[in-house]
């Protein structure tokens, strides 16, 4: 479906694994694999054909940096690999191709749920709360606007689809069904403990985290695991504190920009997506440095 779309792999010495919307695994060995983010741009489940100059980079700057700052919390698929980069990758020629833009990171069994926390009431939490009350099986308080601060945050799992498919908002009772309630209870607990913190941190530097996404795996000894992304411009909404308001659509760091540009569109959110305009691009690249640099 996304063939016209993606470019060919840019490891040739390691076997690939996995393209995804963003990211590309290349296997290095039984234990690890290379990660390199790219700077393609999905956008309700498509990817769009215009890519994002130095989106990548922005990217694994980003996660690194809460990689680092919550291994407190839950350990990452950066710590205890064994490997180096130099290790992994001896080419020089193809290292310097991807060198702000790829980990090496340890192999898991990922676990087949996103698990999003969400702070505000905006996207399609908004939409379910507009149609029933609830988010996710969860009742918030009657007469929320858009945009408002939510009395707790809350945790709202959705499916992880496949490649081009959407993923589905679902009830903390049927992810326990997949993956049992005491491995459920506990990615429930960890999102919500990174949520909080990052979002005091991040509110300390001007941006509102009003969502976001992270997925876990499970190490050899099961061990609960963070792993492929955290709180990046892709899998969060960010906001200027600054110029928040509840009750309307906040202005944002992060693709809801681009999302905002696509909604403009005669376009049926299928596959092929639109080209982006030179302007939204740029006004994207700039979004996404200034999330890094706050």
């Amino acid at each position: 479906m996304f063939a016209s779309t993606l470019a060919p792999p840019e490891i040739a010495s390691l076997p690939l694994v996995y393209r995804g919307k963003v990211r590309d695994l290349y296997a290095v060995d039984g234990q690890h694999l290379l990660m390199v983010a790219s700077d393609r741009l999905s956008a309700f489940d498509v990817i769009l054909p215009t890519a994002i100059p130095g989106k990548g980079a922005v990217l694994t700057a980003v996660s690194n940096f809460w990689f680092a700052r919550t291994r407190h919390i839950v350990p990452n698929h950066l710590q205890r690999a064994e490997k180096t980069l130099e290790q992994a990758l001896p080419d020089p020629a193809e290292r310097a191709r991807v060198a702000d833009r790829v980990v090496v990171a340890r192999r898991l069994k990922g676990l087949p749920v996103e698990a999003i926390v969400r702070g505000y009431l905006i996207g399609s939490g908004w939409k379910d709360y507009q149609r029933d009350g609830t988010v996710c099986g969860i009742t918030l308080p009657a007469g929320l606007r858009l945009a408002d601060r939510l009395p707790e945050p809350i945790f709202t799992p959705s499916t992880k689809a496949a490649l081009g498919s959407h993923d589905e908002n679902v009830s903390f009772e049927q992810i326990a069904a997949v993956i049992g309630r005491e491995l459920a209870e506990q990615v429930r607990e960890t999102s919500l403990r990174l949520y909080r913190e990052a979002a005091d941190y991040a509110l300390m530097r001007g941006i509102i985290i009003a969502d976001t996404k992270f997925e876990f795996g499970l190490d050899e000894q099961g061990q609960l695991v963070l792993m492929d992304e955290a709180l990046t411009p892709d899998s969060s909404r960010f906001w200027p504190a600054d110029q928040y308001q509840p009750g309307v659509n906040p202005p944002s760091f992060d693709k809801q920009f681009v999302r905002d540009y696509l909604e403009t569109l005669d376009w049926n959110k299928q596959p092929p997506g639109p080209e982006l305009p030179p302007e939204i691009v740029a006004h994207t690249v700039a979004k996404y440095r200034e999330a890094l640099a706050r």
